[in-house]
């Protein structure tokens, strides 16, 4: 293991000695989801000063990085956001000779729809939305009722004790599902039955949230929440009552990559991060931390029997099959937000 790190931080130290005249690199990615003591470690290496900051979606994302703010040199998009990033030529393609621990890569996880051949993105995480519950109060609220259908959401015994997604994309998935449409749907009669199904659920909605999700639902705050699988994972080990469950109707199977926004300042720079989380010690810390499924195969093969085993951390097939990755809805983006607007301003 030695081996792999020290390989990787001498290609690292090679890149800054040749290289970029700057000597940092400013970060932005998602809230919660990196072990953020590594960032000194990468300056200690390579003499390069990480300036990191957080988003709470893709779509804040997208804003800032697109109305010339933050001047940005590495983001943590979605799949279809970076599908989109591509498409309006916001990204800059990859010089692998500064990354060769792509070689890390579990090949499932390579020349997926979004980037063909992997051209703009090196994957970083991946994972389920579902359902987080708190099996104390869902039967105190509900009985015995077994939590397995997006139904539940829909359930007026659980009225202000629901939390949603603060998200356009995550928030619409339960009603698509729910009525037995793609989560990529441009069909304006599907969109709108959604729209009409969330409209239908917003006073039995305690709050629609971000990272703070995580806290709320550890503390007591309500039964049930829309989550991602590594915000389960993380709740989980902190409240023993928390569990996590895809409902049977099937859900959203997301993929986040690491990328270079055109007019980043120190692309060998950000290349030299890239390649350093990469590299399969510090991809498991960032796993352990996170509690976010892992794309590195050396790191899989690292973790203890009960992470590879855990179905929150790694789904079964037949989850997966069930699953439905994001693409970019094209021109019916604005439709959609149009009616995500209706529901946020509907109380």
């Amino acid at each position: 293991m030695k081996k792999i790190v020290l390989a990787g931080v001498l290609a690292m130290i090679v890149l800054t000695a040749c290289g970029d005249s700057e000597n940092e690199i400013r970060v932005f990615n998602w809230g919660n989801f990196m072990d953020e003591s590594i960032l000194a470690e990468f300056t200690e290496l390579t003499g390069i000063t990480v300036i990191y900051s957080t988003y709470a979606s893709n779509e804040e994302m997208y804003t800032r990085v697109t109305s010339g703010g933050g001047g940005f040199d590495l983001l943590f998009p979605s799949d279809y956001m970076i599908e989109r990033m591509i498409r309006e030529e916001l990204l800059l393609p990859l010089n692998f000779d500064n990354i060769p621990n792509i070689q890390y890569i579990d090949p499932r996880f390579i020349d997926l729809v979004f980037d063909p051949g992997n051209v703009y993105s090196v994957p970083y995480k991946w994972g389920t939305l579902g359902i987080l519950y708190n099996t104390a109060m869902v039967a105190e609220l509900a009985g015995n009722l077994t939590v397995d259908s997006w139904d539940v959401f829909w359930d007026e015994r659980f009225a202000n004790n629901i939390f949603m997604y603060d998200s356009m994309r995550d928030s619409f998935v339960p009603p698509l599902k729910r009525l037995g449409f793609s989560l990529n749907t441009t069909n304006m009669d599907e969109l709108n039955m959604a729209r009409d199904m969330l409209l239908e659920q917003r006073p039995l909605v305690r709050a629609f949230v971000g990272d703070h999700v995580k806290h709320a639902m550890i503390g007591n705050e309500a039964a049930l929440a829309l989550v991602y699988s590594g915000d389960a994972m993380f709740t989980m080990g902190y409240n023993s009552n928390l569990n996590y469950v895809v409902p049977l109707e099937g859900s959203n199977i997301w993929f986040d990559s690491m990328v270079i926004p055109r007019g980043a300042r120190n692309q060998a720079g950000a290349e030299a991060f890239i390649n350093f989380i990469t590299s399969p010690e510090i991809a498991l810390r960032n796993t352990m931390y996170t509690g976010f499924s892992t794309t590195n195969w050396r790191t899989f093969e690292m973790l203890p029997a009960e992470k590879q085993n855990d179905p929150v951390y790694w789904p079964s097939d037949y989850v997966i099959d069930k699953s439905e990755a994001f693409v970019h809805l094209g021109d019916a983006t604005a439709a959609w937000e149009r009616a995500w607007t209706q529901v946020l301003a509907t109380r």
